[in-house]
């Protein structure tokens, strides 16, 4: 059947609502308005991509008729996930979650809906400005989550003291920004966070990039296609103390370089130089976010510097864990989350056609910011969108056709209820079975080959008579009749 019918029925559950299209071009905008002769029987269905869409003169003809048009597709900047993509969807999920079970952390959940006050910070954070926020019908500023590790913060200060340290959490979750769209970038979209809290030391940042090369190599993606970028906050904290920059300005400092190869040097020149930073000191900042090289920055801020004793023993660790060639220094890496504290690390696509694919690091003072007590943390955020245009680039999509193990079809109405506990038997036994009736059989064996089924098991007057189906194995092309209670 078509999906009109469903829709109909839908929009009769309200019936004093009806749709008024205030165009008629292929992407109507839609409003409401109060009808007391809504005619479910009338709807139409209008799309602005690639399902049919109604000419202008069946459009005016419907309108006329006091009919309804709806846009079929989702809001902008979102999904649906038919079949095809929902396994792919799947798919994607379980290799976070296998990683992240070899990894030995546990999965948690929290709701979409936020309150608003979990999310607004004063940094001037871009983020602050995408969010999908209003008011419930309480009077509570509510938002719908642009990011998971607040939503985990307050986890964790509401398990207080009856979850031992160190935790060790994942959750995979849906996200919204009202932002701009690119390639890969959408206003929802779905991240698998890792997080680990009560873990001081720089092997927490190490265990977390050893998550995301796992997930990387599972993927069949290489280290020629995907680096990860590694630097530290503490950098530019230390450059700031050398040009006796306020600290109250750092988090403001973090968000414009931020911007680094983003915008032009000018803009970024600009920006610094609005907050009042001298000349001198905005170019000294940009000369050491400019550095590839740990060994060039040792020579800046010198070997005692905490930033570069830490960052030393990353990528020690990185020799250990055998994953040295996937990471490089760059100082201009400080993510624009004003919570990151220390180590800070992003994944890029070496052909540079794609916005980062994950990023994370240190955020050891974030639970202050909501009034508790600090605990040491660090985690990273993967988002499904862009990891999945990089797979396509490389052809690495997986085959994920739609497969049953049986189709089931009786070759006489008579036998409809035989058919019936015929394939409710091998369901209860695991099987997934397709009950298929009222169709031609070279249909019967057509959507056998579409679906890839292992077996078909026709049932005949014949057959049943002697207790037994006709088994044809659909790999083999061998056919043969089995008994019924035989079957498995």
């Amino acid at each position: 059947m078509s999906a009109v019918p469903s829709l109909r029925h839908l929009l009769l559950l309200r019936p004093r609502l009806r749709f008024i299209a205030l165009s008629t071009s292929s992407s109507p905008f839609l409003s409401y308005a109060p009808s007391h002769h809504f005619s479910p029987s009338s709807l139409r269905v209008l799309s602005s991509s690639s399902s049919p869409t109604l000419t202008q003169e069946e459009a005016d003809e419907a309108v006329g008729k006091g009919s309804s048009l709806i846009d079929v597709n989702p809001p902008r900047g979102t999904r649906d996930f038919p079949p095809d993509d929902m396994r792919l969807r799947n798919w994607l999920f379980q290799n976070f979650r296998e990683v992240s079970r070899i990894l030995s952390f546990e999965e948690v959940d929290f709701p979409v809906l936020e309150l608003e006050a979990l999310f607004i910070r004063k940094a001037g954070e871009e983020i602050t400005q995408q969010l999908y926020n209003f008011e419930d019908k309480g009077g509570r500023r509510v938002v719908l989550r642009p990011e998971i590790t607040p939503s985990l913060a307050r986890l964790v200060i509401k398990q207080g003291k009856s979850v031992s340290l160190p935790l060790k959490w994942f959750t995979i979750g849906q996200c919204w920004r009202y932002e701009r769209m690119t390639r890969g970038r959408r206003r929802e979209h779905y991240q698998w966070n890792m997080d680990i809290f009560g873990v001081s030391k720089v092997r927490g940042e190490a265990e977390l990039i050893q998550a995301i090369v796992l997930l990387f190599e599972r993927l069949g993606i290489n280290s020629s296609d995907v680096g990860i970028r590694v630097s530290s906050r503490k950098v530019l904290q230390a450059v700031l103390q050398m040009y006796a920059i306020p600290d109250n300005l750092f988090t403001q400092v973090c968000v414009i370089v931020d911007k680094l190869g983003k915008i032009t040097r000018e803009e970024i020149e600009k920006e610094l130089l609005s907050l009042g930073v001298s000349i001198q000191a905005v170019n000294g900042i940009i000369e050491v976010l400019s550095l590839k090289s740990l060994s060039k920055l040792e020579e800046v801020l010198g070997s005692e510097e905490e930033a570069v004793s830490e960052l030393k023993k990353l990528f020690s660790l990185a020799e250990s864990y055998g994953y040295a060639d996937w990471i490089c220094f760059d100082a201009s890496v400080v993510r624009g989350l004003a919570y990151y504290t220390g180590i800070v690390f992003e994944a890029f696509d070496r052909e540079g056609k794609l916005r980062a694919i994950c990023g994370g690091g240190r955020y050891d003072r974030l639970l202050s910011t909501f009034g508790s007590e600090d605990i040491p943390a660090c985690g990273f955020g993967f988002g499904d969108a862009v990891i999945v245009e990089l797979l396509k680039d490389k052809g690495l999509l997986p085959d994920l056709a739609h497969r049953v193990d049986d189709i089931v079809f009786p070759l006489d109405e008579v036998l409809d209820g035989t058919a019936s506990r015929i394939a409710s038997s091998l369901r209860k036994k695991g099987r997934s079975v397709d009950l298929v009736e009222d169709k031609r059989l070279k249909w019967v064996f057509k959507h056998a080959e579409r679906i890839g089924a292992s077996r078909l098991i026709l049932v005949g007057n014949s057959e049943w008579e002697r207790g037994a189906v006709r088994v044809k194995n659909l790999s083999t092309r061998e056919e043969f009749e089995v008994k019924i209670d035989e079957l498995v």
